[in-house]
């Protein structure tokens, strides 16, 4: 997989997940929570991440949602901050 596929994939992964824990991304973005910098940091940090191969299926296990990220999730922190 080349590096764009991995950014691809890995930003649909970070907008997944804040979506699952109810952080708006736009919203956030509007009221200045975070920036473009720190979107694309988010998803470089998703990048970082040992277990991307659990992410997709912890979130189809949470449908209706869920309160956070699971604790493997590099933007934990984030996402609950975002989702505030």
């Amino acid at each position: 997989m080349g590096l764009a596929d991995r950014i691809d994939r890995h930003a649909m992964l970070f907008h997944r997940m804040a979506d699952t824990v109810n952080a708006d991304l736009g919203d956030a973005l509007i009221d200045g929570r975070i920036d473009g910098q720190g979107m694309r940091a988010a998803v470089f940090q998703c990048m970082t991440c040992e277990k991307p191969e659990a992410c997709p299926g912890w979130m189809d296990a949470h449908p209706e949602g869920a309160t956070e990220a699971p604790d493997f999730c590099r933007n934990k922190a984030l996402l609950k901050h975002l989702s505030a």
